[in-house]
């Protein structure tokens, strides 16, 4: 590692795992220098950063004071976090260093999602009806008010983790023990800890979002395929560079006024919405990058480098929003159909088609797969395809289980 001063410095908290988010480092240290915080060694990031500090990164505290130190020996740029669980503590450097971003205060209540419906509903967003709850009876309370089916959520989540579906009261007690059992690193714990809201049906989309000056500029649009259910697992996601959505006035309203009543100003935002047909609901907004590869499946379908976008904001530039191609992208994760430990994965390249951009697997031998409401994201394999339209796309991840490959001893359990 070292640093030759040439490149912009920004303070990277935390690294997240290399299957999933490489790709984010490999595009911003190119125009970035990076020096990460995080409370071990350096290991598959070496390659990204110039330097390191080994601090405990889920409390503002030593955060901000690890921040100090590297700023007192280097003129630091701006603060880089794409981490759920991290983006909290980290805004906190955020306002100690003076660099740009959003304050603690807007990424909390992004990170609370209590805070962050009430907020939403003062300003008028289009949201499904949520109650804060802290036991079973009271779930069974606000059930009855909000009336069947309802969707219970923990508080403090995201990316579907311990969301469930209860249709009927009979199915209230298996929902609230999903949603209030779930928990993330770094993600604190409410005393109100478990949601419940209306379900709302229709399709799933993810916005994400560049906010600069004030100003926010959709960059794309994820269509989410959620499986396993009454759980909501997101096992693929599909992005058509022309979709009509990324200019939708009904959506970019929601989006402008999301964010000004979040008081997020500055940097990448990830919002979910649900497509009714009376328009758009939101159901949450992220002050972070999508996770699952969206903005990698953006940036294959559009030219639009999300990930850059962000470190861009981050370091108080103006980001690059101009699309250069329209093509459609499209993720599949695979999951088992059962709790298993793995054996072997295999990716079969030889079976790759035209339209398959990559493939790789997601799990090592010995690890242990369980599927809700035991586990959560056990996925053993992830496909990406790229074409010139979602259908071709969506045709052939069809083959997605034949090119990623696993072996696995059957754990005791129900299948599904």
């Amino acid at each position: 590692m070292g640093w030759d001063g040439e490149k912009p410095l920004l303070l990277l908290v935390g690294s997240s795992g290399r299957r999933s988010r490489e790709f984010i480092l490999q595009t911003v240290a190119r125009r970035y220098a990076l020096w990460l915080l995080q409370p071990a060694e350096v290991t598959w990031e070496r390659p990204y950063v110039v330097g390191s500090t080994i601090v405990d990164n889920t409390r503002p505290e030593p955060l901000v004071e690890a921040a100090r130190r590297v700023a007192a020996e280097h003129p630091v740029a701006g603060m880089f976090c794409y981490d759920e669980g991290l983006i909290a503590p980290a805004a906190h450097i955020v306002r100690a260093l003076g660099l740009p971003g959003n304050t603690p205060e807007a990424v909390t209540a992004c990170r609370d999602k209590l805070a962050g419906r009430t907020a939403l509903e003062r300003a008028g967003v289009a949201q499904p009806a949520s109650i804060g709850v802290r036991s079973l009876a009271e779930a069974g309370a606000a059930a009855e008010k909000i009336g069947y089916p309802v969707v219970l959520k923990p508080r403090g989540l995201a990316g579907s983790l311990g969301v469930r579906k209860a249709a009927t009261a009979g199915e209230l007690a298996d929902a609230y023990a999903a949603a209030a059992g779930a928990s993330y690193p770094g993600v604190p714990v409410f005393d109100v800890s478990v949601l419940v809201e209306e379900f709302v049906d229709g399709p799933e989309i993810s916005v994400d979002s560049v906010c600069f000056e004030g100003e926010c500029t959709p960059l794309v649009v994820a269509h989410k395929e959620v499986g396993m259910a009454p759980y909501f697992e997101e096992i693929g996601h599909e992005v058509d560079g022309a979709d009509p959505l990324l200019s939708d006035p009904v959506l970019l309203d929601a989006l402008r006024r999301s964010h000004a009543a979040l008081g997020l100003t500055t940097g990448v935002s990830h919002t979910e919405f649900r497509l009714t047909p009376d328009g758009p609901k939101l159901m949450e907004v992220n002050a972070r990058l999508g996770g699952d590869m969206i903005p990698y499946l953006g940036h294959l379908a559009t030219g639009v480098d999300v990930a850059l976008a962000a470190a861009d904001t981050a370091a108080g530039r103006r980001p690059d929003t101009t699309v250069r191609h329209r093509r459609a992208a499209a993720v599949r994760f695979l999951y088992p159909e059962q709790d298993v430990e793995v054996e072997a994965v295999t990716v079969h390249e030889e079976r790759f088609t035209p339209s398959i951009h990559s493939a790789i697997e997601m799990a090592d031998a010995g690890a242990v797969l369980r599927l809700p409401p035991r586990g959560y994201i056990s996925r053993y394999g992830r496909v990406v395809a790229l074409a010139d339209s979602v259908e071709q796309a969506r045709a052939a991840l069809a083959d997605a289980p034949r090119i990623v490959e696993l072996t696995g001893r059957p754990l005791e359990g129900p299948a599904r």
